[in-house]
């Protein structure tokens, strides 16, 4: 059964997406063996967790591990169509305003204790409650009532209709038994969480590694794999090093590791590579109250002077798409006639021109007001592909006389120290994005406080509007109306430059069975991964 929680980085994107396996058999393929319980799988991972608790997290990290500890009442299938997870079936009023949740019975938390709609009701109301730091509270503002008749019955009404209000419950349950009545943002459970999920925590050495073990008490079955060993190494090529070295069973590969380091046939033998298209997209964001970046024609040209093609083949070597937007080409709310900016670095100096940067001291850097065009463009440490890329920007910039310093940081002092408090010119970062169009938690006006996902502060009346019209509907064609403009607004404007969208590039040691490259990615059936017992290490 699926793995693929919705659990999301903020409630961003889109429908069914092709997905295409990609994997260089082995010199040897080997025989699928029998299933059987035991051994550890070993991943890496640059960044480490702020938080277990999934309604304070904001980062990939913390995600990725709370997906292996929560659930939700609903869930992705492999095939990105919604099915129950906490919740075993549900129904839908006719005017599509109550829904009502069937929840599971026998699922327990890991300390013993009965999952109920207690639970559901309290993950309400913590998430909607004024005192509680979370990015993810605007989804379930829009429930008018929220009730739990009975112990396995979770009700839910909406004011008006609320197109990803199925798909909002997603979200990970927490124990109310643990949290009622106690301030969330001092919970012990930041660090020794307490789920319904697969696995449960059993260390974490900060800076070095997370371990959960296998719950087998699971709802589903109990895991084959008895450790999921998350261990923290903050630069791709010493990660690379360790998988090599029989360190690590799983990670991410770059593109350069991809199609240069990993083709020969003793590697080969040992992993199994995999290819498909990534539910994320880079960017370059601009925080918008800062003075160089309050002209919409300096954007403009910006993004005039990047050569984002030449950004996929050097960065991505190809393994990737140039992005347009927020949606990833081919999906239904995409709009493949938004005129973007092309790369035009004589535009971008007119537009520039335009906005009364000129050169002055024969330097051939722009001058404004006796200051020069000059900035910082920060982005966390340890990802190759996002400092290639800020070094092409670099050069490219250069060439219409702008000056760009880069800075890497470590991700957890990027996301405290820089991000949540507003302090930066520019960023090159990522979404992680779901399968809901609706834009709401990045590109809302609303959503510029502390701790909010629109960070850049991006504020346009005709945006808030239409992103509450397209989440206001039920009717997909209306929708699809709703987010052609926003995606022209986007390109018009231009708060980001929106670079590429890539392409995922697992490894996973070929000892490890029964995964089954789908719509979804690999780690949708990751309970259903085993050993066969004569090749188990752990």
């Amino acid at each position: 059964m699926n793995r693929c929680r919705l659990v999301c980085l903020v409630s961003l994107l889109f429908s069914l997406v092709a997905c295409h396996e990609e994997k260089q058999a082995s010199s040897s393929p080997r025989p699928p063996g029998k299933a059987s319980y035991g051994d550890a799988i070993v991943v890496g991972s640059i960044g480490e967790p702020s938080t277990l608790l999934p309604l304070l997290a904001s980062d990939s990290a913390s995600r990725d591990v709370a997906g292996e500890i929560y659930n939700g009442l609903v869930r992705y299938d492999k095939n990105l169509k919604l099915e129950g997870d906490l919740a075993e079936r549900w129904e839908i009023s006719r005017d599509g305003l109550t829904i009502t949740f069937h929840l599971r019975k026998g699922v327990k938390w890991h300390d013993g204790q009965p999952f109920t709609s207690r639970d559901v009701l309290y993950t309400y109301r913590i998430t909607i409650d004024p005192k509680t730091p979370t990015a993810y509270a605007e989804d379930f503002k829009q429930v008018k009532r929220a009730e739990a008749p009975d112990p396995f019955t979770f009700r839910v009404t909406y004011a008006k209709p609320f197109a990803p209000a199925l798909e909002s419950w997603g979200v990970a349950i927490l124990p109310a038994h643990l949290l009622e009545g106690k301030d969330i943002t001092k919970s012990e459970l930041a660090r020794q969480p307490v789920g319904t999920g697969p696995y449960r925590i059993k260390e974490w050495v900060a800076g070095q590694k997370l371990v959960l073990e296998s719950n087998h008490d699971y709802y589903e079955g109990r895991p084959y794999i008895d450790r999921y060993v998350y261990r923290i190494i903050p630069d791709t090529a010493t990660m690379y090093m360790e998988l090599k070295a029989g360190g690590l069973d799983m990670m991410g590969l770059t593109p350069v590791q991809y199609q240069r380091q990993t083709t020969t046939n003793e590697f080969l033998s040992r992993f199994n590579k995999y290819r498909y298209p990534a539910s994320a997209y880079t960017y370059l964001g601009y925080n918008l109250r800062h003075p160089l970046f309050s002209d919409r024609r300096v954007r403009q040209a910006l993004t005039s002077a990047i050569n984002k093609d030449e950004i996929v083949q050097g960065v991505q070597l190809g393994m990737g798409q140039v992005a347009h937007g927020p949606y990833k080409p081919g999906t239904w709310p995409y709009n493949p006639k938004v005129k973007d900016f092309p790369y035009d670095p004589a535009r971008a100096r007119v537009l520039l021109a335009e906005a009364g940067w000129r050169e002055r001291n024969g330097d051939g850097i722009l001058v404004k007001d006796g200051k020069p065009f000059s900035f910082t463009i920060l982005t966390n440490q340890g990802n190759d592909q996002r400092l290639k890329c800020a070094l092409i920007i670099q050069q490219r910039l250069k060439k219409v006389g702008i000056e760009v310093k880069i800075r890497t940081i470590e991700w957890a002092s990027f996301l405290k120290n820089f991000i949540d408090k507003g302090d930066f010119q520019a960023v090159l970062l990522g979404w992680t994005i779901g399968q809901d169009p609706d834009l709401y938690d990045v590109w809302h006006s609303s959503k510029t406080g502390p701790k909010e996902l629109n960070f850049v502060g991006y504020k346009n009346a005709e945006m808030d509007r239409l992103i509450e019209r397209g989440r206001g509907t039920f009717d997909q064609e209306e929708r699809r109306r709703c987010y052609f403009r926003i995606q022209e607004i986007l390109a018009e404007d231009q708060p980001y430059t929106f670079l590429y969208v890539p392409d995922a590039l697992p490894v996973v040691s070929a000892r490890f069975r029964g995964i089954e490259p789908a719509p979804a990615g690999i780690m949708h059936n990751f309970i259903r991964w085993y050993v066969p017992k004569n090749e188990q290490v752990y």
